[in-house]
């Protein structure tokens, strides 16, 4: 068993974000999308921000673009040992459709518009999946 103190912080789902957790367990990236008008949400909502009707989480591509992202050069997260680089992706499936995660790339060979796809994995051992990005 891994000392607690090196384990990364485990994710909490809340009720609009369980369907996201829930695909993850099953190896898929969902996002939430409304019904009607078909713009994706994140943060997830129960109910569309744009018209009101009901959103439901439906699966997505995992692929994007590096849309911003900063390189942590300083111990701050337990499980994750610096230099490491968080990315801001924006995803091909709607313009402003942005999912932050670690990106597994050494922070010298980062590029904003750089492709990416999302890689499923645990986070340490909580049980639960997480998105990390790879270049693509």
């Amino acid at each position: 068993m891994t000392d607690a103190l090196l384990l990364p912080p485990v994710p909490r789902p809340d009720v609009e974000s369980q369907g996201f957790w829930d695909a993850l367990a099953a190896d898929r990236l969902d996002m939430c999308r409304c019904t009607e008008c078909r713009q994706y949400l994140q943060p997830p909502l129960e109910h569309c921000r744009h018209c009101a009707a009901p959103t439901r989480f439906e699966t997505v591509s995992g692929r994007g673009s590096v849309f911003s992202y900063i390189v942590v050069r300083h111990p701050a997260v337990p499980g994750h040992l610096p230099p490491y680089v968080i990315a801001l992706v924006e995803l091909d499936e709607q313009a402003g459709l942005r999912l932050t995660g670690i990106l597994d790339l050494d922070p010298s060979q980062v590029q904003i518009g750089m492709p990416v796809a999302a890689d499923i994995r645990a986070v340490g051992e909580s049980g639960i999946n997480g998105v990390w990005w790879v270049a693509a």
